[in-house]
């Protein structure tokens, strides 16, 4: 077993299983472009290697990840499919190994519509999921706005993506958005173990059906409209005043916009 800690994202290799870990505890693991750009690493490193047949997606605290870093990601705002947050959901949309994640603690924004991504998601009873894009004048991202409809009906995901509230584990669970609650020293192994018994199936035959599993024709192109809107919307005034209450630590006022 091989650990390796760089740019706030630790990578282990657990026989053919990578565990990919965000470790950015004192700023709630907030995913920075340099994070970004190890874990699209990671991803390509893993879909070129025929020894690694899973990868699990973990937190080495008690978040898993608070989404974007505000400050650093207005300071390089993605402006197109080459910038590394949208190369991200892309490589996890195109991945055809097994992807797994063990949530703990609250998931945010990314971190909830990656898991979107994900084959088996496995949470602690004491995780949230929140989606804040109309919050923060933005759109969905990560195909969110095809796949959450499509798993949960449309009201269940205009309570997740219009209102911009925390979920509950419970509310995930019930809803289908994870397969088990778990106590929070469990959550790991299980995703692990479940990784394991993965490994040891057929490896071609895995791919055929996870492909068979997805639209990815129309996931493909709702993200492209996704990207390009979100990149549009990052320049307008509501963007500017929600990200401006952000920082100021107030309420957002949209009466005027």
């Amino acid at each position: 077993m091989t650990t390796e800690l760089k740019d706030d994202v630790e990578t282990t290799r657990d026989g053919a299983t990578l565990l990919v870990r965000f470790a950015r505890p004192a700023k709630k693991n907030a995913l920075t472009i340099a994070m970004y750009e190890r874990l699209n690493a990671a991803l390509a490193e893993a879909a070129a290697d025929p020894g690694v047949r899973a990868v699990v997606f973990g937190s080495t605290s008690e978040t898993f990840t608070a989404g974007n870093d505000l400050g650093d990601f207005m300071q390089d705002p993605p402006t197109g499919e080459s910038s590394p947050v949208f190369r991200f959901i892309a490589a996890l949309a195109a991945f055809e190994k097994p992807l797994l994640a063990a949530v703990d603690g609250k998931a945010i924004g990314v971190g909830l519509t990656m898991l979107l991504h994900c084959d088996f998601v496995y949470a602690t009873e004491r995780a949230s999921f929140v989606t804040p894009f109309v919050n923060l004048g933005l759109v969905p991202e990560a195909g969110s706005s095809l796949l959450l409809p499509r798993l949960l009906g449309h009201v269940r995901a205009a309570e997740m993506l219009l209102l911009g509230q925390p979920i509950s584990a419970g509310q995930a669970h019930a809803w289908g958005l994870v397969n088990a609650l778990l106590p929070p020293d469990e959550v790991l192994p299980r995703a692990l173990a479940t990784a394991k018994l993965l490994s040891e199936r057929a490896p071609t035959a895995l791919k055929l059906s996870k492909r068979l599993m997805k639209d990815s024709a129309a996931l493909k192109a709702r993200m492209s409209e996704e990207g390009a809107l979100f990149v549009e919307r990052l320049q307008s005034a509501e963007v500017a005043e929600a990200i401006g209450a952000f920082f100021e630590k107030r309420t957002p006022d949209f009466s005027k916009l």
